[in-house]
């Protein structure tokens, strides 16, 4: 009935598609469960599949639709969701086996904004335990499509294979440490994560309060940008969520970048990296250069000390959490999440101060660094498409690990927001990533560099062979 490549077009090519009534809602929903039940065995990428209502979904835009009552560019397209976003009478998992009978009484509030766009909402997507850094022992890893000795990223893994291999149209991840950047640079996607507190985390299981921001994961930079419109903004339930005005995100998105501030700290982006990453953080520069944009050198504060102080934070905040059913239920947890939450447990409040204090440092000195640019570029991580046995062992090489979050844990101490997209491939076919940093609450700027930058490459256009 459709085309063989129908998976992969973009979001926004399906959204009209679905407008102009080219395309069923009910048909593409049923194709697109079809390839779920098909081909995710092979990659895990879903905890659950939601097909019941995913078709009530989709019968129900598809009437809208053909009274001319569309809620958005997202009526009717099929998308899917971290399974640590509560639906209500659904399973909703967060990578942990302790709550598998949970079934929230009500939506998170990315997923009630999602509805009220007319989205589909076709499944729930594998994570690590409780959106940290290992998979729980008894719940296997999603797999990478383009290669499954290599790591699928942590821990919205699931949302970036998802997307990735044509299964979902669009996801949701969240990312306390990378965990947006880390998949989509894995998997070869684009990944939005937002500024803290413009998207509301009410109904999504926490890891780290403060650390934690729940964003789109999808194939194009357009794409993040109308799911960011639909679940960006205030929450009554979220004191938290921002209050300001939610921009029209796709409206300064434009195809060349005159007069457009690109940061670049040489120190900071160019030093210690693998050959791929920096080949393709040089064909990201000229390629913004072509397009018009002024490369600005700028000095960006040194990171070492507050990617080495993300570790000790994000575990108080996670003992909190977790203060219901830890330690009481201990031996329902993983060594990765246990361990964290001892660490958590035993930290001082002197250390703690510390800590709050040199954050604070740290994010008034992005925030000046950042002031006189629109976007920062800088790799989204230091080594291209790591294996499974080398991310196996990171956790033992303190230095490795501080190596793979000197590009991602700032930004969530800072709160800012980056937006993540494939800038290459290495020889053995397998994607690289670079990253477009903004000033607080401008993610409109990371989505004109990034919408730009994929007009004029093809990077975000291959696909694994599955």
């Amino acid at each position: 009935m459709f085309s063989e490549e129908l998976h992969y077009k973009s979001l926004f090519e399906i959204a009209k598609l679905l407008a102009t009534r080219k395309l069923s809602p009910v048909e593409l929903t049923k194709y697109l469960l079809d390839r779920i039940e098909r081909i995710d065995p092979q990659l895990l990428s879903y905890t659950l599949p939601t097909p019941e209502l995913a078709l009530h979904q989709a019968r129900l835009a598809e009437e809208q639709i053909g009274r001319r009552q569309i809620l958005s560019q997202l009526h009717g397209v099929p998308v899917a969701v971290k399974d640590l976003c509560y639906t209500q009478g659904i399973p909703t998992m967060s990578g942990m086996p302790l709550h598998r009978d949970f079934r929230p009484g009500y939506d998170a509030a990315v997923v009630r904004k999602l509805r009220e766009a007319g989205a589909v909402l076709i499944g729930k997507l594998a994570l690590t335990e409780g959106a940290f850094a290992d998979h729980h022992p008894d719940v296997p890893p999603p797999i990478n499509p383009w290669h499954r000795d290599h790591w699928s990223g942590a821990s919205s893994s699931g949302s970036g294979v998802a997307t990735a291999a044509g299964l979902c149209f669009g996801s949701l991840g969240s990312d306390t440490g990378g965990s947006i950047r880390f998949p989509s640079a894995a998997n070869g996607v684009t990944g939005l994560k937002p500024t803290w507190g413009r998207v509301s985390r009410f109904g999504c299981f926490e890891l780290a309060a403060s650390l934690d921001h729940i964003g789109p994961m999808c194939r194009t930079a357009e794409d993040c940008a109308i799911m960011l419109q639909a679940t960006a903004g205030e929450d009554v339930n979220d004191p938290t969520a921002s209050r300001l005005p939610v921009p029209d995100y796709l409206a300064s998105a434009e195809r060349e970048l005159s007069g457009f501030r690109v940061g670049i700290d040489e120190n900071y982006a160019t030093r210690n990296i693998d050959l791929d990453v920096s080949l393709a953080m040089n064909e990201a520069l000229r390629v913004m250069r072509n397009l018009g944009a002024q490369i600005v050198p700028i000095r960006f504060p040194d990171v070492t000390e507050v990617v080495n102080d993300w570790g000790a934070a994000c575990s108080v905040e996670t003992a909190v959490a977790h203060e219901d059913t830890y330690p009481s239920r201990r031996s329902e947890y993983g060594p990765g999440l246990s361990g964290l939450l001892d660490v958590g447990r035993s930290l001082s409040a002197m250390d703690l101060q510390h800590i709050l204090l040199r954050r604070a440092d740290f994010r008034g000195k992005v925030i000046a660094a950042l002031s006189v640019i629109d976007v920062m570029l800088i790799p989204a991580q230091p080594f291209a498409s790591p294996t499974v046995s080398q991310m196996s062992t990171l956790g033992q090489v303190p230095e490795q690990l501080a190596a793979l979050l000197r590009y991602t844990a700032p930004f969530d101490m800072s709160g800012h927001p980056t937006l993540t997209v494939p800038a290459g491939f290495t020889a053995k076919g397998l994607p690289v990533a670079v990253q477009f940093v903004g000033n607080l609450f401008d993610e409109s700027a990371v989505i004109r560099a990034g919408r730009a930058f994929q007009f004029s490459t093809n990077w975000h256009q291959r696909h694994p062979s599955i």
